[in-house]
């Protein structure tokens, strides 16, 4: 069974939670309005209550007192009374109120009688004139008691929950109408505003629920397609199509997260560009020198070449050529890896520059190169592997060996500044283009012209003098020489410096 996808997951659990919400809001209204509207009809039935105490009190002020109030229907005439001046009353408070709302609807009097029962309806009179019912199954109409709550007319005055008005006269009470306030509505008018009411909460529910799915399903499409469309950008870098590119044209995260698949893209498209580069100029360094042993080897078994001293001083040589290469990519490989090992000791660098000078100044003479060194007097302590740091400054003398003309200057310097060794080579033309300044440090890189004659190397020795320095906590970096050439500057932190940073930080950590 197929697991629902994301997009079906976000619209189920946007219109989940709107149905839910609505639901309850539903609800929530139809029990408010249950509870308002039942405390509305016990307020106007208090009104209607204090109208008819009202009326009573008239009558007993001519009458003098309620003997003859229940004879020859006298106490239905006042209920009458009192329902037709609750009536004016209403009448008088709309047209004071919604004098507007009722020229829009055109009502006249003759439509009150019509219009004018409401949930309160059932306290004074019926259909034919009676006091119809007040709760359930038990008649109970407004009870008349007098001032010693005897009863004088209406219905008798039954168990239950009852609430009485007082009949005032001159500041005398005479009497107290009895009743009993409704505990739900009975009312046919009242429940079939009611039943409106409900009605039109659940169809303003369901219009709010359609409204919801459509914003969620169109939510979850316009949320989920920048996400699909990264899906198959994804799918076609792993099939290596590397120049695959989305949109980022929004400005949310999605948008980032698409910047930043175009970013990845455009490093592994690099990457295989440099892989592919790394491949033929390894495949074209080893091709040389093995099509060169193998002419030599078949020139001697075809007798073309004889097997002398010199032959095989050559075939040697191209065998080291081969060696060289084949170590230089072992070390560069280790040194990638990290595990390249390094014995740290203290160093005197000045000294270590001077010994190495001494050995390239016959080789620099044979090129017909000069060879100029300016070095302290005074130790210059590193923290260095001795090894490492004689293979990182023979690897730069070779290259300018091999890459200056003939009758030209090699100058190397040693300088400290702010705890730092600065170690300096320049040499003379030629000099190579400033925007390939930066790239002489990668692997198999051979700037072409002047500076990538036969002469050069694989392009591998650089870019293992980068890893040496940085393993040593240091850098390099390449600039345009003063004259003429290409000058590289060796930054290594002093002995002192290495020593105080290792003491603050076993003391900060302690």
């Amino acid at each position: 069974m197929r697991r629902p996808g994301i997009t079906a997951k976000l619209f189920l659990a946007i219109l989940g939670v709107t149905l839910c919400v609505v639901v309850l809001m539903t609800f929530a209204v139809q029990v408010t309005f249950r509870s308002d509207f039942l405390d509305y009809v016990r307020e106007r039935e208090g009104e209607r209550i204090d109208t008819l105490a009202s009326v009573l009190a008239d009558y007993y002020r001519e009458a003098g007192d309620w003997e003859n109030l229940s004879e020859g229907g006298r106490w239905q005439r006042l209920l009458r009374e009192a329902l037709w001046r609750q009536r004016e009353a209403e009448a008088d408070h709309r047209e004071r109120d919604e004098g507007e709302h009722r020229e829009r609807d055109g009502g006249d009097d003759d439509d009150d009688d019509d219009h004018e029962s409401d949930g309160s309806r059932h306290l004074f009179t019926g259909p034919a004139g009676d006091v119809p019912s007040m709760q359930g199954p038990v008649r109970f109409g407004p009870a008349l008691l007098d001032a010693d709550r005897r009863h004088v007319a209406g219905p008798k005055v039954v168990s239950g929950q009852t609430e009485s008005r007082s009949v005032v006269v001159d500041g005398a009470t005479v009497g107290w109408l009895v009743y009993r306030p409704p505990g739900r509505i009975t009312d046919d008018l009242a429940l079939r505003f009611q039943e409106k009411q409900f009605d039109a909460a659940w169809m303003t529910a369901l219009v709010v629920v359609v409204l919801a799915t459509v914003v969620s399903l169109l939510l979850a499409r316009g949320f989920l397609a920048p996400v699909r469309r990264l899906a198959g950008a994804t799918l076609a870098l792993t099939a290596g199509r590397f120049d695959t590119r989305v949109d980022e044209s929004r400005r949310d995260e999605l948008g980032q997260l698409a910047n930043d698949f175009n970013r990845l893209a455009e490093t592994l498209e690099r990457n295989e560009r440099l892989r592919r580069a790394f491949m033929a100029d390894i495949s074209h360094e080893l091709r040389t020198p093995l099509s060169v042993l193998r002419a030599e080897l078949e020139a001697m078994e075809d007798g073309v070449r004889p097997l002398t001293r010199e032959s095989l001083t050559g075939l040697q040589g191209s065998v080291a050529t081969l060696s060289k290469l084949v170590d230089d990519l072992y070390e560069l490989s280790l040194s990638d890896a990290g595990a390249l090992n390094y014995r740290m000791e203290g160093l005197d660098l000045a000294a270590l520059v001077r010994a190495g000078a001494e050995q390239w100044r016959s080789r620099m003479a044979d090129a017909g190169l000069v060879l100029a060194l300016e070095v302290p007097g005074v130790p210059v302590t590193v923290t260095a592997d001795r090894g490492r740091v004689n293979q990182l400054l023979g690897n730069l003398l070779h290259n300018s060996l091999c890459y200056t003309d003939r009758d030209g200057e090699v100058r190397l310097s040693l300088t400290t500044r702010d705890g730092e060794a600065v170690l300096r080579l320049e040499d003379s033309a030629p000099g190579v283009p400033a925007e390939a300044l930066e790239r002489l440090f990668e692997r198999l890189y051979r700037v072409e012209g002047s500076r990538s004659r036969s002469s050069g190397g694989a392009g591998l020795g650089l870019a293992i003098c980068r890893n040496i320095a940085e393993a040593h906590g240091g850098w390099i970096e390449a600039y345009p020489s003063p004259i003429g050439g290409v000058g590289i500057r060796l930054t290594l932190p002093m002995a002192d410096r290495v020593n105080g940073a290792r003491q603050t930080g076993r003391v900060s950590g302690a």
